[in-house]
């Protein structure tokens, strides 16, 4: 439950990162003599990422390990794109997604055969 929880929160984090990188890149736009700007680019990677991080959350009861290994992706992924604006998610992702990469699933029992008679 702690892993679906840091993996939703980090992503809804990041996609709030992106939104502001997003911001950031069309001022940088405007007011640079090309017109364009990188962060704009980076942000809606950043976004992507932070899209992956949720889905990674999604998996978490089912299966961990495939879970904590997209929230690993996405948390470092993220703080690669747009670095400073993403630390937050990115601490959050990166921790639930060793968390599912280090858990321990638990073994279903057989039914005994002195449970049944």
């Amino acid at each position: 439950m702690k892993m679906f929880a840091m993996g939703l929160v980090g992503g809804i984090f990041g996609i709030i990162a992106a939104i502001v990188a997003m911001m950031i890149g069309g001022l940088d736009a405007a007011f640079s003599e090309t017109g364009t700007s990188e962060i704009s680019g980076l942000a809606i990677s950043a976004l992507l990422f932070s899209i992956l991080g949720i889905v990674g959350s999604a998996f978490s009861k089912s299966k961990p390990k495939l879970a904590g290994w997209l929230m690993l992706i996405s948390g470092i992924a993220g703080v690669i794109s747009i670095s400073m604006f993403y630390i937050l998610s990115g601490v959050l992702l990166a921790v639930a997604g060793f968390m599912g990469i280090f858990s321990k699933k638990k073994a279903k029992e057989a039914p005994s055969a002195a449970s049944t008679s």
